[in-house]
Formats: C-alpha cells, sequence, structure tokens
C-alpha cells in the first residue's frame, strides 16, 4: 500500500530492534485518509506478527493524537474492529503521531510491505 501522509523514519538499536516513527498534521478534512493509512498499517501488523507486545514480543507500537492547542485527543486502535477510534468530530488540524517497534523479522516485513514509507 502507497502511504502519502505516513512518512516514517527509522532508527536501530544494538540489539537488532528498530523503530518506525511518523509525525503527520492535518487539517479535519484529510483526517479520513490519515486514519486510513494508520488502520492498513495496523491491520496489518496484527496479520502479520499477532498481538503486540512490548515485552520482548515481535512487535509493539504507540498511537497519539493531539490538537491544534496541544491537548492531547483519545485515540484507540481497536484490533477486533481493525479500525481507529476517534474522540468525535474534529473541527481543527491535529497531528497524528505513530510509532512501531519490532523485531529484526518485523523491519524486514515492515519495508516490505510499506516500501515507500
Amino acid at each position: 500500500m502507497r502511504l502519502d501522509y505516513l512518512l516514517f523514519d527509522s532508527s536501530d538499536e544494538d540489539s537488532g530492534h528498530c523503530s518506525f516513527d511518523a509525525l503527520a498534521s492535518v487539517l479535519p478534512e484529510r483526517l479520513p485518509a490519515l486514519v486510513a493509512e494508520v488502520e492498513a498499517v495496523l491491520r496489518w501488523a496484527h496479520r502479520a506478527f499477532g498481538l503486540p507486545d512490548a515485552d520482548g514480543g515481535e512487535w509493539d507500537y504507540a498511537l497519539q493524537l493531539t490538537g491544534a492547542d496541544g491537548e492531547p485527543l483519545v485515540i484507540a486502535y481497536d484490533a477486533a474492529l481493525g479500525g481507529v477510534r476517534l474522540p468525535g468530530p474534529v473541527t481543527a488540524r491535529v497531528a497524528l503521531a505513530l510509532t512501531l517497534g519490532g523485531s529484526p523479522a518485523f523491519a524486514s516485513a515492515f519495508l516490505d510491505a510499506f516500501p515507500d514509507a
């Protein structure tokens, strides 16, 4: 899948694990397209590597949403539904941050699945 909003920076740890960080800022009318990309990436990760596990698992993630005033907004990914839940109508610019971390196998598979990320 081509990603237009999520452009990831990557970093590697000495342990071989990696992280991919993306930050996107959009107006309300662009938020559905950005959320669709987040959902695609997280659905892929769940299908390919199972549930996220921060304690030595194959992968984990963090998802954050911030309003124009810098206030954190509630955002969550529901793995059972394969979708993102937002706090309600968004009427101003927001910034979304998505961080993925994982094993070398996760990193390789991520780069294969999203080569333009």
